[in-house]
C-alpha cells in the first residue's frame, strides 16, 4: 500500500509528493513553525507557499531547522499576478528564494491567469527553469481556456495546474482535460475548507472504516490519482491528515463520494469549471465576473 512518501511523475521525470502542507492563511511565526513541525514528523516532505501568503521567510526557516537535506524537501511557490511580465517574473522568482533561503524551487507556479502577463511570464518561467532556478513549472486556477491558449504558444508545457477541488467541485471536465494534455492536477482546498465536515454522508463512511470525515475525504482524493495539499494551523489536524494510506475505500464509496459534487466552489459562489467568461484583466487575478478573488 502506498505511504505519505508516495510521488507523481511530472511531465519533466521530476517526482513530486502526492501530499503536502499547503500554507494559505498561515501568517507569522508562531503559527507557521508548529504547522511544519508537525507536518516534518508525520512525514510530510512537500510544503506549499507563495508570494503572496506573506509567510515564505517563515516556511524557509522552519525547515532550515528541521535539518532534512534540501534533496529530501518539495518546495512550491507562486508568482503573483502584478509580477507576470518580461523582467518581473524572475525577480519574484528571486525573491521567493531569498525568502526561503532556497538555491532552488522544486516548483513554481503562475499564481492566476492574467490577459497577455501570463503568456510573457510564461516565457521567463521556461528560461528559469532551463537556469536550474526551478525544477518544474506550472500554472494555478487555469482554466480549460487558458490552458489551450497557453499550450497553444509556450515550448514547454505546465506540469502541474493547482486548482480548487473537493467533493463539492469536482472539477471532472478541467481534470480530465489537464490528464489528455500531461499536466498534474493538484487539488488545494480539498476539504472544501472544512465544509466536508457536516455532510451526514461523508460521516457514516468515517464512522464504517472509524476514521475522521477529512481522513476520508482526503483518501478520495488520494485513490483519485491527484496530489494534494491540504491546510491545517493545528498540528493535530496535520498528523491526521497525513494518516490516510492504511485504509482503502471501496469502488461504491469512491463513486458515492463522487455524487457530492455540486459544481459549488467555497471559495467563489460563481466558478466558471472550464474558464470561460473569466474576466482577465491586464493586472488583476482572472476572476468570475462580479467576485473577488481571495489570494487562495
Amino acid at each position: 500500500m502506498s505511504d505519505i512518501s508516495s510521488q507523481i511523475k511530472l511531465a519533466n521525470g521530476l517526482g513530486m509528493p502526492r501530499l503536502g502542507l499547503g500554507t494559505w492563511g498561515l501568517s507569522g511565526r508562531a503559527a507557521v513553525a508548529p504547522a511544519v513541525e508537525a507536518a516534518l514528523e508525520a512525514g510530510y516532505r512537500s510544503f506549499d507557499t507563495a508570494s503572496v501568503y506573506g509567510n515564505e521567510a517563515e516556511l524557509g526557516a522552519s525547515l532550515r531547522e528541521s535539518g532534512l537535506a534540501r534533496g529530501e524537501l518539495f518546495v512550491a511557490s507562486k508568482v503573483w499576478n502584478s509580477d507576470q511580465g518580461p523582467g518581473l517574473t524572475r525577480q519574484a522568482c528571486l525573491g521567493s528564494l531569498e525568502r526561503l533561503g532556497l538555491q532552488f524551487l522544486d516548483l513554481l507556479l503562475l499564481h492566476w491567469p492574467v490577459a497577455l502577463r501570463s503568456l510573457q511570464a510564461w516565457e521567463e518561467m521556461e528560461r528559469l527553469l532551463s537556469e536550474g532556478l526551478v525544477r518544474a513549472i506550472g500554472v494555478s486556477n487555469f482554466g480549460k481556456g487558458h490552458l489551450a491558449r497557453l499550450l497553444a504558444a509556450c515550448g514547454t508545457r505546465p506540469m502541474v495546474n493547482q486548482i480548487e477541488l473537493h467533493p463539492y467541485l469536482s472539477q471532472e471536465p478541467l481534470a480530465g482535460y489537464c490528464r489528455d494534455q500531461g499536466i498534474v492536477v493538484e487539488a488545494y482546498s480539498p476539504l472544501a475548507r472544512g465544509q466536508v465536515r457536516k455532510n451526514q454522508f461523508f460521516q457514516k463512511l468515517a464512522r464504517r472504516h472509524g476514521r475522521s470525515v477529512a481522513q476520508v475525504v482526503l483518501r478520495w482524493h488520494f485513490q483519485g490519482g491527484r496530489a494534494l495539499i491540504p491546510k491545517s494551523a493545528t498540528p493535530q489536524r496535520v498528523r491526521e491528515n497525513g494518516a490516510i494510506f492504511d485504509f482503502v475505500l471501496s469502488p461504491e464509496e469512491m463513486a458515492g463520494i463522487g455524487r457530492q459534487n455540486q459544481d459549488r466552489s467555497v471559495l467563489r459562489p460563481r466558478f466558471e469549471l472550464d474558464g470561460e467568461g473569466w474576466v482577465m484583466g491586464d493586472g488583476g487575478p482572472a476572476v468570475p465576473l462580479g467576485h473577488p478573488v481571495r489570494p487562495e
